[in-house]
């Protein structure tokens, strides 16, 4: 039962950090022009926007695996 508690920590954490994030931002570099010598290089700045219902029902389940895992069986 402890990786179940383990699992629900993690996926606990996870869920209130794209609670507080509300995006994944990632850098592309790409090469428009690359003639001889020359060379130009441009950076766009990318974002992947996590619902916030998604951080929710993550912290929801973590917690709810955290309390099963945690009962002892008789």
């Amino acid at each position: 039962m402890k990786g179940l508690v383990w699992f629900g920590i993690v996926l606990l954490i996870v869920g209130l950090l794209a609670l507080a994030r509300g995006a994944i931002t990632y850098t592309k570099t790409e090469k428009p022009i690359d003639i001889g010598p020359l060379e130009v290089r441009t950076e766009k700045h990318e974002r992947i926007p996590l619902p916030p219902v998604l951080g929710i029902v993550a912290a929801a389940a973590g917690v709810t695996l955290i309390v099963v895992g945690s009962r002892r069986r008789v």
